[in-house]
């Protein structure tokens, strides 16, 4: 996996993201909501790295800050999602009587887009970080069931799962033993989208005015404030929307790089091309 730049690339933003964000308080000792209004929309210098806002804050401050509360949304809604998901796939795949009736919540629950169900939850709970975590996480769990319990009947049928249940391993033990670890590929994989579509629709639901109070920095509350000032400060829009491009294409790098270490189709299909592409420079 690390053999490709494009990994390498990959976790190489994800990792000067994370830095940036954990050293937020040593890039500048002013707070990021610090107000000046005689340096408002001051263009990128030397001093104002990525210019200053509509209130002359700094932008390059207020786009750090606000890759910490992306970060901290996306990485926990991803775990919760995956450890929901990965529950009630396992339950569902394994067992035919609770098939049909978790399924049937999870059709139902993937008959609203995931955004749409997550801005409702939203408007009911109210705007906070916890709150934008709980209904993310309620939305986004059903596509990891789906995907655990496809693995799960592909797996449970085979000769090492029935000679378990010869020796009377019990379904626990079959399931945190035997099926769980070879189904963690597709697990991660959908993990990692899962925290990328998580920043995606935190930014949204702050773009729209209904997630993290406007008090706190976020990418969208961001853009949000932006809009107006597009053409005049360009700026202002361009450096807290490359923060949710670069970090999104980070994480759909590293799904995929994660896919292709672990599936050996996609392992086999790589060596294909690449003797393709040797025989063609030959």
């Amino acid at each position: 996996m690390l053999k490709r730049k494009r990994n390498l690339l990959s976790i190489g933003i994800l990792l000067l993201i994370t830095i940036a964000t954990i050293t937020a308080s040593l890039w500048s000792q002013t707070s990021p909501s610090f107000i000046d209004p005689t340096l408002r929309l001051l263009s990128p210098s030397s001093e104002h790295w990525f210019g200053t806002d509509h209130f002359g804050r700094d932008i390059f401050i207020r786009t750090i800050y606000a890759a910490r509360v992306s970060l901290i949304v996306g990485a926990v809604v991803a775990v919760v999602a995956t450890f929901l998901g990965t529950f009630t796939g396992l339950i569902a795949g394994y067992y035919k009587r609770a098939d049909s009736i978790i399924m049937r919540i999870v059709d139902g629950m993937l008959a609203f887009p995931a955004l749409i169900l997550a801005l409702a939850l939203v408007a009911a709970l109210g705007g906070s970080v916890a709150n934008i975590i709980i209904a993310l996480g309620f939305a986004f769990w059903p596509i990891m069931t789906r995907i655990v319990r496809a693995a799960v009947l592909q797996v449970k049928n085979v000769q090492y799962i029935e000679a378990a249940k010869t020796t009377g391993a019990s379904d626990f033990v079959i399931l945190t033993t035997y099926i769980l670890p070879n189904i963690l590929s597709p697990i991660i994989v959908q993990g990692t989208f899962t925290f990328a579509r998580a920043i995606l629709a935190e930014a949204a639901l702050s773009f729209l005015g209904i997630g993290v109070n406007p008090t706190t920095p976020t990418w969208g509350n961001m853009l949000q404030e932006a809009q107006i000032y597009i053409s005049m400060a360009p700026w202002f829009s361009i450096f807290p929307g490359l923060g949710i491009v670069l970090t999104v294409l980070a994480l759909n790098m590293l799904g995929d790089g994660i896919r292709d270490a672990f599936d050996p189709h996609a392992k086999k299909q790589l060596k294909k091309r690449k003797k393709v592409s040797q025989q063609k420079y030959a």
